[in-house]
């Protein structure tokens, strides 16, 4: 078995060396990495952009000059190589570096294994995700993951507060029971090529190409949420994507927290009833928690009769009902709820907690949960909050694949 990576990289020459060298530690040395350094070509005519384009250049030569990993670069940079018109973007570099793997691996049941040009990972890292695959047969990986803090206070603040909403969002999943009891992180995927051929490989997106996919992924089986090793993706503000990580610190340093609220946990309930009305909706309409968002969604269309239809027995609509309402129209849903059932988000974490942890539990941690700040609350707060909940993460997650 071979684990090739797949690493999109723009703009990255600064941050890149501390990736490669947690490459170089690894235990496992069967490992080939492809990098695609990109930018839409347009770009070396805009004043603008011009020193992106340059550190790029930069970024080629350095990686073209390494002799102790064995790199293939593509070039989508140079001049009259970069991206052109529509087609540019994360989703694009990323779908690049794959299929190029795709293409040229060895063995279908060789490994892809995504990451980032600022992201580490311990020195057993490759061969946990080699193990965990091997164990579940094939099986897709959603990796675990951690920012850890720079000592910034800006970034640590906003990078808390995001990791807070991730996990607090995944855990109601789980807790629901929702087949989409994941967090997609372009740099924390891992599969087979034999898998990522059955799919036809991952659909480039300006952003959010990492959620597509691994929905896309779920439809056709599970994926595992948990490996012993972690990646640890860096917390920086980058506006490199529309959506994600770095852009959420962006707006989030400035207070605007409102793509990613701590939505009201009796909306996952709504999400929860739907699913157990799926046997009776087999037999006949009847009206659902979320009714009214599916008929706006699909513009008052049929929903349960062409599922009906479609699937030859009771087990295979539900996986059908599970497919039409799928991750995005989950989030959705939330979304559409949360404008117009505006809580503090403090608020509504603390009620959460309350309502689904013994008191006694939550009351361990010694947090003033009546003024409790986002904004303001000292930043060791925060962290045990985000570590609280990556710990209920990780108690679902071992319980369900450990």
């Amino acid at each position: 078995m071979k684990i090739y990576i797949a690493l999109p990289a723009m703009n990255e020459l600064d941050h890149i060396e501390a990736t490669l060298n947690a490459i170089r530690k690894q235990s496992f040395t069967n490992y080939e990495l492809y990098v695609c350094v990109n930018q839409p070509d347009d770009w070396w005519e805009k004043e603008e952009k011009i020193e992106i384009c340059r550190n790029n250049i930069k970024l080629m030569d350095k990686l073209n000059s390494i002799e102790d990993i064995n790199i293939k670069v593509i070039d989508k940079c140079s001049k009259g190589k970069g991206w052109q018109g529509k087609k540019h973007g994360v989703g694009w570099a990323r779908k690049t570096v794959m299929d190029a793997i795709a293409a040229n691996a060895q063995s279908e049941n060789d490994i892809i294994l995504c990451t980032d040009a600022d992201t580490v990972f311990n020195e057993n890292y490759f061969q946990s995700i080699a193990d965990t695959i091997i164990k579940y047969f094939g099986k897709p990986l959603s990796i675990p993951y951690y920012h850890k803090l720079t000592g910034d206070e800006a970034a640590d603040r906003s990078i808390l507060r995001y990791e807070i909403y991730m996990r607090y969002y995944v855990l109601n999943l789980w807790r629901i029971n929702s087949p989409y009891n994941f967090t997609a992180v372009g740099s924390a995927m891992a599969l087979e090529v034999a898998l990522y051929k059955k799919v036809n490989g991952i659909t480039p997106k300006l952003s959010g190409e990492d959620f597509y996919f691994m929905q896309k992924l779920r439809k056709t089986g599970e994926i595992v949420t948990w490996n012993k090793e972690k990646v640890y993706p860096a917390a920086r503000f980058s506006d490199r994507v529309f959506f994600g990580t770095g852009p959420a610190m962006i707006k989030g340093s400035s207070g605007n927290w409102e793509s990613y609220p701590i939505y009201d946990y009796h909306d996952f309930a709504k999400i929860e009833t739907t699913y157990n009305l799926f046997p009776q909706l087999f037999e006949k309409d009847i009206d659902t928690p979320i009714s009214d968002f599916l008929a706006n969604q699909f513009k008052g269309k049929e929903i349960w009769q062409p599922l009906r239809e479609n699937s030859k027995n009771k087990k295979y609509f539900i996986k059908a009902c599970h497919e039409k309402i799928d991750g995005l129209r989950i989030l959705q849903f939330l979304k559409g709820n949360n404008d117009t059932n505006k809580i503090n988000d403090e608020l509504r974490l603390k009620e959460y907690l309350y309502k689904f942890y013994p008191s006694q539990t939550i009351n361990a941690l010694q947090i003033d949960w009546d003024n409790l700040s986002f904004e303001k609350s000292e930043l060791a707060i925060l962290d045990k909050i985000r570590n609280f909940l990556l710990q209920e993460e990780e108690k679902l997650q071992i319980a369900k694949w450990g």
